[in-house]
């Protein structure tokens, strides 16, 4: 593990600064310049530091010189200047990533949680709030002092009492998302306090008009990307909410297709949720894979090439149970995937996403390997590896495929040698260093001898 960078506290900078204006005649710009370089130079952290030429002002300062006499206060009266200050943080944190360092160091995330408590009662000033903290809430030091502030109940309890105001629910999630990702301690904050159950309650409530923030503060609780843990817990967190019925919500919202706005966000969080054969399982009972296939086609049609892409990622998903792959077969998969591969012909990700799907729908399967044949598969992986020789992960994904489509059916090798795929895949092996290993695998299982040149 990488030792932790070097740091220095605001005043040791300023003193250097300082030395290099008294003790070495510098002028102030330089004096400042240098000291940058120098500390650089010895592989000091710099972020969070204002560095300013002495005597000027820094924007992010000033702000936060507002908000602790806005919190001095025991009641805040001046509302409108609440959300003049929050909006003014958002923007500078959103300009540039180093103000948003340089707020989180200096106690904005503790002051913004500190006053959320205190304009409850104002919706503007909340979602300039909310606004706000998203805009620092940006790696771990932040959503840390996040954590610290009794952020994740502060959050949640206003929540709670605006069950049915969209714009505070949206912002309010938006914290959620950015608080949890990439902290497992954030992430298991939020689930004792029974997130899962207040999104469940905001599903049933808004299920017609859908949260956008909703689906995204769902995939960051459930997404294991804090590497400071050996075993995250997000995997129990995805059953937690499947048990619940989150699964069945959102398989319920696939069922609007292409009308609805967030279905690209649904696709996305049910395939979070989706972590095991129960799950995928019941997804399936509940009308699931219908709703996808049908996505599938209507994606096609109108060249939706967004969900196509994603739809088709959840079925691979899906496709993880044996079960689920012969109903998806059953109901015209195949079909449905090579019609959709002929409308997209022009986007190797499309291309991409169908062959994975029809590897997975062909793993230790023969009769779906051989129904993938009729349906045109081998077709697909030949005009897809000519068309796009430079697209090495679809050429990697057309590797992949080829090998489940004939590693149990002899006679799929023989088509597919006689269509000469051969060369395509020696091809791809000797262009495309990730493509090395699946086209060695694939040309093995084709039965040719020589599978290793």
């Amino acid at each position: 593990m990488a030792p932790p960078p070097r740091t220095i506290s605001q005043e040791a900078f300023d003193e250097m600064v300082k030395e290099n204006i008294d003790d070495l005649d510098m002028e102030p710009a330089e004096a400042l310049q240098d000291a940058i370089q120098t500390l650089t130079l010895q592989g000091v952290d710099l972020s969070g530091i204002v560095t300013c030429v002495p005597g000027e002002s820094n924007p992010v300062i000033e702000c936060l010189e507002r908000l602790k006499r806005l919190d001095s206060e025991p009641v805040v009266v001046d509302l409108d200047g609440v959300v003049q200050v929050f909006d003014q943080i958002k923007d500078l944190c959103a300009a540039e990533i180093a103000n948003a360092a340089i707020a989180t160091k200096n106690g904005a995330v503790e002051l913004a949680c500190s006053l959320c408590s205190k304009i409850a009662g104002s919706d503007a000033a909340l979602l300039s709030a909310f606004n706000a903290i998203a805009s620092m809430l940006r790696d771990v030091q932040s959503t840390g002092a996040f954590q610290r502030s009794n952020g994740p109940r502060i959050i949640v309890d206003i929540l709670n009492d605006n069950k049915q105001k969209i714009d505070i629910l949206d912002s309010g999630f938006h914290v959620v998302a950015s608080a949890a990702t990439g902290d497992e301690i954030v992430k298991e904050s939020f689930m004792e306090l029974k997130v899962d159950e207040l999104v469940m309650e905001i599903m049933s409530i808004h299920k017609n008009t859908g949260i956008q923030n909703v689906y995204d503060a769902i995939r960051a609780l459930l997404t294991p990307d804090d590497n400071r843990v050996v075993a995250s817990q997000v995997y129990g967190y995805a059953r937690k909410f499947s048990k619940i019925g989150i699964a069945d919500a959102i398989v319920d919202s696939l069922r609007a297709g292409l009308s609805s706005p967030h279905l690209v966000s649904a696709c996305i969080t049910l395939k979070a949720i989706a972590v095991n054969d129960e799950i995928c399982k019941s997804i399936a009972d509940k009308g699931g894979i219908d709703s996808v296939l049908r996505c599938i086609d209507d994606s096609g049609e109108q060249g939706n090439k967004a969900v196509a892409k994603v739809c088709c990622s959840l079925l691979s998903n899906l496709a993880g149970s044996d079960a689920n792959k012969n109903a998806i077969v059953g109901k015209g998969g195949m079909d449905k995937l090579i019609k959709l591969s002929a409308r997209c012909a022009d986007d190797p990700s499309v291309l991409q996403e169908v062959m994975s799907i029809i590897s997975v729908l062909s793993l230790r399967s023969p009769e779906n390997a051989a129904r993938a044949i009729e349906a045109g598969a081998g077709d697909l992986a030949i005009q897809a590896m000519e068309k796009f020789p430079a697209a090495h992960q679809m050429q990697r994904s057309s590797c992949l495929m080829i090998r489940n489509l004939v590693v149990r059916n002899p006679e799929n090798r023989t088509i597919l040698l006689k269509n000469g795929i051969e060369k395509y895949i020696r091809k791809a092996k000797q262009t495309h260093g990730n493509c090395k290993d699946a086209a060695t695998d694939a040309l093995r299982d084709l039965g040719l001898d020589n599978y290793n040149l």
